[in-house]
């Protein structure tokens, strides 16, 4: 697997040649990198693509160069080459165009459904009105911010993605030789809400309750509320569980073909078991939650009764993905390691877990509140009197 990491002047410096020669490429400026051969020779390399094939570029050795300086003259030569390549094939294409054509066959088409999707809505709904009839090598970053800061005023999450996705398109535009560098880079992104709320015993209890009464009504209402229970006692995402197949179900534990990080396995608890066997004897199509209208498709995505639920059970600023929030933190406050809670929901790393390591912090004051007292208690035992820490001369500062 290549190595890619932040070239700087000491890390190449501390390079060490091996038995076969290898490159460290950097993730700063596309296509640069430093060689690295057995006698302990480090040079400076630079590959760009082009729609002749790749052009290869040397640059000297590394002892006698900054990284900062080659950075700088990789840049200048992307300038310059695309700069003849266009004199030569006319403009850079459109944003529109590019969009539509190169960067939709190479990257936009290998994503999955969803994520076209919300591609397909930050396009339509911000990058095409404010980009699509500019060229490529005329969108400045002095246009790009002021778009940004336009938008992140009324909208600064939406801002955040339609920013993402601008950037990783003008980076596929650099890769393609249509401009030097990209324009939106290092444009810092709005901050973002801690989405970390999650249930309390008692407000669970209240929405078990709640739950409980709506099953008892409509065939759809019982169905939606068995949705919200599975979500609270598996912590699997919202679209994991609506668009659960019978075929996925293999005993106590669900095989999913496909989640945000791919194929992976969820084991059920003995209750969530008792949910999807009463599902799975109420129908015979291939969805464990059916439209009620239509069966071929799976029940409805907003799932309506949510907001009922919530509002009866006193937890309105509660979304479905606290849920998912909630099976965390009780897995931690549990005891549950965070490498382990990282599998228990799916995580793509523990990165993603470790919003929830604060989460058992208050039981860990209490046990050490607990281990305090009982060791004072064995001390003042020892001394027939209770110690005390505060009024010691041998403790004054």
């Amino acid at each position: 697997m290549p190595k890619r990491k932040r070239l700087s002047d000491a890390g190449i410096a501390r390079l060490r040649p091996e038995a076969r020669e290898y490159t460290v490429w950097d993730t700063g400026v596309a296509g640069l990198g430093v060689r690295v051969r057995p006698s302990g020779s480090r040079t400076f390399i630079y590959h760009r693509k082009t729609d002749g094939g790749v052009k290869k570029m040397s640059f000297g050795p590394a002892a006698l160069r900054k990284v900062e300086e080659v950075r700088r003259a990789c840049m200048e030569a992307v300038t310059g080459v695309a700069g003849a390549e266009a004199a030569c094939r006319g403009k850079a294409p459109l944003f529109r165009d590019f969009v539509a054509g190169r960067w939709k066959a190479e990257r936009f088409e290998r994503c999955k459904p969803s994520t076209q999707k919300g591609f397909r809505s930050r396009l339509n709904g911000h990058l095409l009105p404010t980009f699509g009839s500019r060229r490529l090598d005329r969108i400045t970053r002095s246009m790009a911010l002021g778009w940004f800061e336009a938008c992140s005023r009324t909208a600064p999450g939406s801002a955040n993605l339609a920013l993402a996705l601008l950037r990783q398109i003008l980076n596929h535009a650099v890769a393609c030789g249509h401009i030097g560098a990209n324009p939106v880079r290092g444009i810092r992104r709005n901050p973002g809400r801690k989405m970390t709320r999650f249930l309390s015993r008692e407000e669970i209890a209240r929405l078990h309750r709640v739950l409980d009464r709506y099953a008892e009504d409509s065939a759809s209402e019982a169905q939606q509320a068995d949705i919200v229970r599975l979500l609270l006692l598996t912590g699997c995402r919202r679209g994991e569980i609506v668009r659960l197949r019978r075929e996925e179900v293999k005993g106590d534990r669900l095989e999913l073909a496909d989640s945000k990080t791919g194929p992976r396995t969820v084991l059920l608890n003995s209750p969530a078991r008792e949910v999807v066997e009463r599902r799975l004897r109420q129908g015979s199509g291939p969805w464990i939650f059916p439209s009620v209208r239509d069966p071929s498709r799976h029940q409805c995505y907003g799932l309506p009764l949510w907001y009922r639920v919530r509002r009866e059970a006193g937890i309105e600023d509660v979304r479905l993905h606290d849920l998912r929030h909630t099976v965390a933190s009780q897995a931690v406050l549990n005891g549950v390691p965070l490498t382990v809670t990282a599998r228990l929901l799916g995580h793509g790393n523990v990165a993603m877990t470790m919003r929830y390591a604060h989460v058992g912090d208050r039981e860990i004051e209490a046990a050490a509140e607990r281990v305090g007292q009982a060791v004072a208690a064995m001390m003042a035992q020892a001394g027939n009197q209770r110690p005390n820490f505060t009024n010691s001369p041998d403790n004054a500062c």
